[in-house]
This record gives structure tokens, sequence and C-alpha cells, in this order.
């Protein structure tokens, strides 16, 4: 089975990517190593997964694992549209896990348009690689974020998503539609999943658990915002990865006995589904911050702010409806979890 992921520098992709090249896949890993974040860390991810990070740098190069022969990674936007072409057509994959985002709520404040060129433009590169090559499976990364205003929980993929609170959302909420409406005209088996606050060793930089950790151990205050009255459905990086990896032969087929009456949101007559990926413990952040000073062994000196534009005050996920298709996922717990993240980061930065 020969799988395109996308964006496998980023977080959950670079871990994505390296477990299906250890399961036996033929993969090609694609990412544009931008600089959101320090792109060490995006390097430090390859590097992990057997690749020269020299190499990576330069655009368009094929680049081939040290470690999983069948693995390959070439330097690429998916915004460019004739590039993307040129891949599908050369590649012909079966499976295509597209993870690659212009990802952060806030930063979608002060940066809106960097979302439409990578989360539109970018997305419907792929779409069209998928059409025209007649790719087999195509799963894309949606967000927990597209629950927006929705104030009931557990979030159930029924759920209506009509209220997003940040143009992020706004933009993964496009994915989902313009999936769907790609999977009812042309066919294309096509699975969405709403991750919901994956954390772990080698976690995005912007993200609390980073900056939590970071800030407690150089002594300084961390930011905790809507004065610590918020709710985070946290999820570790293993249980996610394991979820993705079940999920690639899990195929949604037409359903021409589908009810239109009774639509289920997350379903349709097209072979199109929608997961809620989490992990269905919620936790209070002063909670969360206090198992990051046990790990850390300082307590954290606390800044209370107001809520942030774009910020939901609860996510929590329902899992129900993959756990009945692929089994229940062990959770990892939040102790464990933090502690794997805070021992990591020591490491890394040497502190």
């Amino acid at each position: 089975m020969k799988i395109l992921v996308t964006g496998v520098a980023g977080f959950i992709g670079s871990f994505v990517g390296r477990s299906l090249a250890e399961r036996g896949c033929s993969v090609v890993g694609i990412d544009n190593i931008n600089d959101y974040y320090d792109i060490n860390l995006k390097l430090h991810r390859l590097h992990n997964a057997g690749f020269d990070t020299e190499e990576c740098q330069k655009w368009g190069v094929r680049v081939k694992s040290s470690l999983c022969c069948n693995y390959v990674f070439i330097r690429m936007p998916i915004e460019e549209e004739q590039s993307v072409r040129q891949l599908f057509e050369l590649e012909q994959f079966d499976v295509v896990i597209n993870l690659a985002a212009q990802a952060g709520v806030r930063y979608s404040i002060s940066n809106p348009r960097s979302y439409i060129v990578s989360n539109i433009d970018g997305f419907i590169n792929i779409l069209e690689g998928c059409r025209k090559t007649a790719v087999k499976h195509f799963i894309f990364a949606s967000s927990s974020s597209v629950y927006g205003l929705n104030g009931k929980v557990p979030f159930s993929e029924n759920d209506s998503i009509a209220h997003p609170v940040s143009l992020y959302a706004a933009t993964k909420k496009s994915n989902e539609l313009m999936a769907h409406a790609y999977s009812h005209l042309y066919g294309i088996p096509t699975t969405g999943l709403r991750f919901f606050t994956v954390y772990g060793p080698a976690g995005r930089p912007d993200m609390s658990p980073f900056l939590f950790t970071d800030a407690i151990l150089r002594d300084k205050p961390i930011k905790v915002f809507n004065g610590g009255q918020m709710v985070r459905d946290f999820t570790y990086i293993d249980d996610v990865v394991e979820k993705v990896v079940s999920i690639v032969g899990v195929i949604p087929e037409r359903n021409n006995k589908w009810d239109t009456v009774s639509a289920d949101p997350a379903s349709s007559s097209a072979p199109y589904t929608l997961y809620n990926i989490g992990n269905s413990h919620p936790v209070q952040l002063m909670d969360f911050i206090h198992e990051i000073e046990l790990a850390v062994g300082k307590t954290a000196k606390k800044e209370f702010l107001p809520m942030q534009p774009g910020d939901m005050y609860q996510t929590y996920a329902d899992c129900h409806r993959i756990e009945n298709k692929i089994g229940v996922v062990c959770h990892t717990p939040l102790t464990v979890g933090i502690r794997n993240t805070v021992e990591w980061f020591r490491n890394y930065y040497k502190i």
C-alpha cells in the first residue's frame, strides 16, 4: 500500500508517517517546513524518522529514511498546484492522509491570509490530486475547534458546527464541506478526523503543554486565560497515532439507504464520514498545570488573564463512533503523558 502523508515535519504528521512506514507501508511524506515556529524542531522530528536534515531542506529532493527504506521525504508546499499534481501523477497513491495545515487559533487572528493559502488553496490541490488519480481512501485532519459555540458536551459528530469562533475553525469546517462535495461528486471514500488538543514529546511550541513547561522550567510566569476556568480534552500523541493508523483500512462506502429526513451530519449517502479523535476525559486547566508542576518539580508563577478571542471554554470528545469501528484504544493517563512530555523537553532543550 502506498500512502501520502502531508505535514510530516509537523507534530502529528511526524508520528503518523513513521508509524505507517514501520508497519510496512510505502510512505511518501511531504512538508514545506515553514517558519510558523522554530524549524529546528521540525528538522528534529524528521531526523528521528531517519532523514538527513540538510537534504530535507532542499526543495523537491527525494530523501530516503535511513531507518525505513520504504519511507521518502520531499520538501513541498501543498499550495503549489503544479507540484502537487505531478506528485500524484507520478506516485499513484492508494491512500492520502492530509495533515498539512496552518495551525493555531490565535495566529489566525493576526495572520488570516496564511490560513486561506494553506488550509483552503492547499486543500483543494490535495482533493484534486485524489480525484484525478482515483485514490482509494482520503483521510484529512479537521479539529475540535469546529464545534465553536456549541454548548452541549460531550461533543458528538452529530452536533451542529454552525458557529466557529476563529478563522482557523472556519477553514477546518470548510475542509469538511469541500471534502464532502468531492466525495459526493466523484465517489472518493473520505474520512475526516476532528483532533482534540493533542500533546506529547516534540509537540507544538505554540500550545499550552509546551508553553507551560518552558515557562515553569525557566522560572517565568505562565499565562492562564479565563482565570483558569477552562477545560480541555487533552489527548496523548501515541493514542492519536493508533487511531489514525487503524482508520486507514476502514473505508467509507456509499449508503443508498441514507435517510435524508433524519440526516446524520457525520455521515452521508456519499462514502464520507467524520470521527472525533480525543481522550473523552476532559481536564480542568488548573489540574493540567498542576500535573506539569509535579513533573517539573516546581510551582508555576501564574499570570491570570481574561478569555482570549477565538478560544473555546471547553472541549470534550464523544469517541463512541470511532470506537465502534476500531475498538477502544487504551488512553495514556495524563500523569504518564505529562511526565513523558517534560522528560523530552528537558532532554531536547538541555534544561
